[in-house]
């Protein structure tokens, strides 16, 4: 038997934490003396608890790495660690994508973008849309192109577009629509005919992840309000806008 000191120097987790794994019943001593308190543990349970060490350094919840420690099945363990090992993964792409947009946005002199005036004809595309909250945009917009670029497989004839509301920005929640063109868009599932109205355009090119896309968009914003126009709503290629 180790005592709680000696097991805490073996195992590099502090007497504090070691404590506070026993009472959550994450780690529990191998024996307790009834009359001092003490805790004392087993060799074997260092393993454990360099286990229990390096899942709280990637920051896995105490309720998830006591289901790791009790799920016999190899298998499922795995799973559950890169499922948590996917979540850190998303937070460090995030985070990379914000630091790229500050540092861009800190530029004391940016780069002016390039705006060109467009007059987009109506036409038909096929597209799938929604009502939806501006935190679930991201999961619905994947869901929503991987169905259209199922539907419509080799038949697409451009690249994706997307028009979204203002309310969708302005009160977290509105209509979004994604589309792909295409000569004879299918009907199925989700996936329906839409016609695009014609609309007079401000467009600019976004270099870059698409998680520093409103950087982008704050620009051509600027460019549209320095140059006497409207905004009138969102699009995925650019700003859709009138002359004011």
């Amino acid at each position: 038997m180790l005592s709680i000191g000696e097991f805490s120097r073996l195992t590099h987790l502090s007497v504090r934490t070691l404590r506070r794994y026993h009472e959550a019943a994450l780690l529990e001593p191998a024996v307790v003396d009834e009359t001092t308190g003490y805790r004392y543990y087993g060799v074997d349970q260092i393993p454990t608890a360099q286990v229990i060490h390096r899942l709280r350094e990637l920051d896995v919840p105490l309720s998830d790495v006591q289901r790791i420690l009790r799920t016999p099945d190899p298998d499922v363990r795995a799973a559950l660690v890169a499922d948590h090992l996917q979540r850190l993964e998303d937070v460090l792409d995030r985070t990379r994508a914000a630091v790229v947009s500050l540092r861009r946005l800190l530029r004391p002199d940016p780069a002016p973008i390039d705006v060109e005036l467009r007059a987009e004809p109506a036409r038909t595309v096929a597209a799938v849309e929604a009502v939806v909250g501006h935190g679930d945009v991201e999961t619905w917009f994947a869901g929503a192109m991987a169905e259209l670029e199922a539907a419509v497989g080799t038949a697409v004839t451009g690249p994706p577009g997307g028009c979204y509301d203002n309310a969708l920005f302005e009160q977290e929640r509105g209509h979004a629509l994604v589309y792909l063109p295409t000569a004879a868009p299918p009907r199925t599932g989700r996936v329906h005919p839409v016609v695009l109205p014609a609309a007079e355009l401000a467009v600019t090119t976004h270099v870059g992840e698409h998680d520093g896309v409103e950087v982008t968009y704050g620009e051509l914003g600027t460019w549209v309000v320095e140059n006497a126009m409207s905004v009138a709503g969102a699009g995925a290629g650019g700003l859709r806008c009138r002359p004011s």
